[in-house]
């Protein structure tokens, strides 16, 4: 008997469980209705009545669809597996191996995926995303470090073919960026990337030491959703303090070089949001509103959240014991999530943008921790 084919059917095996949890989370038999609902109002003659709505649910529908195709397939594909196995069993065929193990592998990234998926299913999860970089202690090198996070999760976002807007940069005094405000366009885009707030740390000997030592510096990301319809949520006039300034990117033609630039402070909370990227300052002024409602409807979540589960809020200071991921280049190369536990040594990788394996790790994580609370209630 061939090992390598034993082993495989083993491996197939452990993963009809979570092929059950797959389907069960994507709840297809609702699935299915809501498809013959939606096939149903689209063969009325009044349905592009109303083009926008019309628009809505043809994408709805595809999305459906394609949701329930994807999970037949790998039914599908797990029965082909067992199929080859057993016949490369049967007649001692070793060179059925490779190809085997090539769909093996392709079946677990999709089941993965699809796994990850089920677990996107909070209020905005599907909504862009918006993030915003403040180098914190670390003075030149933070600055540096704020940059390679930029490149970051640009390229991770080049990657998925999602789509970068930068609402507002600063410069750094020597190198890097003070902070940076970008809008990451992309399905799940925020569902993704909230695994991203916090503070990161990197170690590294810092190429601004003229000593050659090592060196701490920690940046901060915030992720908030991109909420296009209104929040309701009241901001006062007499809370906010709106400031206007000439804009100050990295170059280009979007920079506007008039005060066009729009800086809202919420008094209350202190929260500080910043807009430069749009044609005018009336432009720029609803989008930074927009991003100070979403905020302050994210803070009134969390403040929800930890008197259903006791936990105290977020610490947000940029500085040590404060972070959720650490990035070590020297004396050895490691990136470690804090809160998973999950690790890399592939440092490189990880900020050339390969973080999908940190973000499910958070998604699942997140995902047991929910479940827990739920259990305590």
């Amino acid at each position: 008997m061939v090992v390598e084919l034993e082993n495989m059917k083993q491996e197939i095996r452990s993963y009809e469980q979570p092929l059950v949890e797959v389907r069960d989370s994507l709840d297809l038999a609702s699935k299915e209705q809501r498809i013959e609902e939606l096939q149903r109002k689209m063969e009325e003659p009044n349905f592009w009545d109303n083009p926008e709505e019309a628009q809505k649910q043809t994408i709805e529908l595809g999305n459906l669809k394609d949701d329930l195709e994807k999970y037949k397939k790998l039914e599908t594909d797990k029965e082909d597996i067992e199929t080859m196995i057993e016949m490369g069993e049967e007649e001692d065929d070793e060179s059925v191996v490779p190809e085997i193990r090539e769909m093996l592998d392709e079946f677990i990234e999709t089941l993965d995926n699809m796994r990850i998926k089920t677990l996107l299913s909070g209020e905005y999860d599907s909504n862009n995303a918006i993030l915003r970089l403040n180098a914190g202690a670390g003075g030149t090198e933070a600055m540096d470090w704020c940059s390679m996070l930029y490149r970051m999760y640009c390229r991770w976002a080049e990657r998925k073919g999602f789509r970068i807007e930068e609402l507002d940069y600063l410069e750094g005094d020597e190198a890097g960026i003070k902070s940076v405000t970008f809008q990451v366009d992309g399905e799940n885009a925020y569902g993704l990337l909230k695994s991203e707030k916090g503070v990161h740390r990197l170690v590294r000997i810092s190429p601004f030491n003229a000593n050659g030592k090592r060196q701490t510096s920690f940046v901060s990301c915030d992720v908030m959703p991109d909420i296009e319809q209104d929040i309701d949520i009241e901001v006062k006039d007499e809370d906010i303090r709106v400031d206007t300034y000439r804009s100050s990117g990295a170059g280009g033609q979007h920079i506007n070089k008039t005060s066009s630039a729009i800086r809202i402070t919420h008094l209350p909370t202190g929260i500080v949001v910043t807009c430069q990227n749009e044609r005018s300052q009336h432009m720029n002024k609803d989008k930074a509103m927009q991003m100070l409602k979403a905020k302050l409807y994210l803070l009134e979540q969390e403040k929800q959240e930890e008197k259903l589960s006791g936990i105290r809020g977020e610490v947000t200071d940029i500085a040590w014991g404060h972070q959720i991921r650490s990035y070590v280049l020297q004396p050895y190369t490691m990136v470690k999530d804090l809160r998973t536990n999950y690790e890399r040594p592939q440092a490189d990788a990880v900020l050339d943008g390969d973080l999908d394996p940190f973000i499910n790790a958070y998604l699942k994580w997140l995902a047991l921790k929910k479940k827990g609370q739920t259990a305590q209630q």
